[in-house]
Parts: structure tokens; sequence; C-alpha cells
């Protein structure tokens, strides 16, 4: 994973987004495999379980026997087909999570090797907020950023200016 190009610019963000909004001492349990950015949380003094890799769209045991105060999702809900039954079931009081934001420029990534990184969605920032609003979450706050590329051309050039990434802070619904 990112054997040649390590997500620097966004994993600062949501590592700083996180840390506007979630204190050390709360459990998270990390939707998806432990990845790099679960150790940046760990190194940065969070306590972290992430679900295994099941797929989360037709097993939600991680989700549902979870009892930690807070459930992360960075780049996740992307990839299933029905995020609103996970976001339903999740039992944490907080949620933090990021979606890369669909480019009108660029149809949504697909690779032909591995199934399990294909982009199902890819959410405008309005769906997102819709989805978190129906799943029963209310977004306490929400932050976008670009995701420039260091090529020549009509996409990179648009890539400056137009945000890529949508991330949200959002509390359960009392």
């Amino acid at each position: 994973m990112y054997e040649k190009s390590f997500p620097n610019k966004r994993y600062q963000h949501t590592l700083h987004f996180l840390q506007k909004h979630i204190s050390k001492n709360e459990s998270i349990l990390d939707l998806g495999v432990k990845n790099p950015f679960t150790q940046l949380m760990e190194q940065d003094g969070y306590k972290v379980k992430n679900t295994t890799g099941e797929d989360l769209d037709v097993d939600l045991s991680s989700v549902i026997n979870s009892n930690t105060d807070v459930v992360t999702a960075f780049e996740i809900f992307e990839h299933l087909l029905a995020p609103l039954h996970i976001l339903s079931n999740i039992k944490a009081d907080k949620l933090v999570a990021s979606i890369p934001l669909r480019l009108w420029f660029s149809s949504a990534y697909r690779s032909k090797t591995d199934k399990w990184d294909r982009h199902y969605h890819e959410f405008e920032d309005w769906q997102f907020d819709w989805l978190l609003e129906k799943a029963g979450w209310e977004i306490q706050d929400r932050q976008k950023w670009t995701n420039p590329v260091k090529k020549i051309g009509i996409r990179p050039l648009l890539r400056l200016f137009t945000p890529r990434y949508y991330i949200v802070y959002a509390t359960r619904k009392q």
C-alpha cells in the first residue's frame, strides 16, 4: 500500500481534524484493516481497534459488537454498496469519516486487479451529508481540501483548486 505515493497531505489534514474533535482517552473502532494511518493514530496516542477485512456491506458484527466511544472511517464508505446499513448500526456516539469527493472531470476509481480497491460511490458533499442524516447522525464540523498532483495537464490543473476530500465529525442524534 502506498509504495510510490504516500498521502502525506491527506494524513496531515485527517490527523489534525481527529485531534480537534476526539480526545486520546476515547477508544476508536477504525473501519478497515490496519493501515499506515492506523499506525499514525496509535503513535499520536489514540487507542485504535480495526475491523479485520470482512465485507462491511454484509457483515456488520464488528460494528454491532463494538463498545468503543468513536468510530472512524477514512475513505471507506465509497467502497461499500450500501453504507447506510453500517452507519445506522454504529453504537458509538461519535463518528469521524472522510470520503473522496466526486470529481466532475474524472470517472470513479476502479482497480482492475483488486476487487476491494474500487469506488462504488463517489459522493458530492451534500449526498454524504444526507446519508449521515438518514442514518441518524448530526454533523458538528466539516472540512474539505484539495489534492494537487505533480503532473502537467488539464486535470492536474483542476486538482489545484477543486476539493478532493471531505471529512466530517458527527454525533449520534438523541
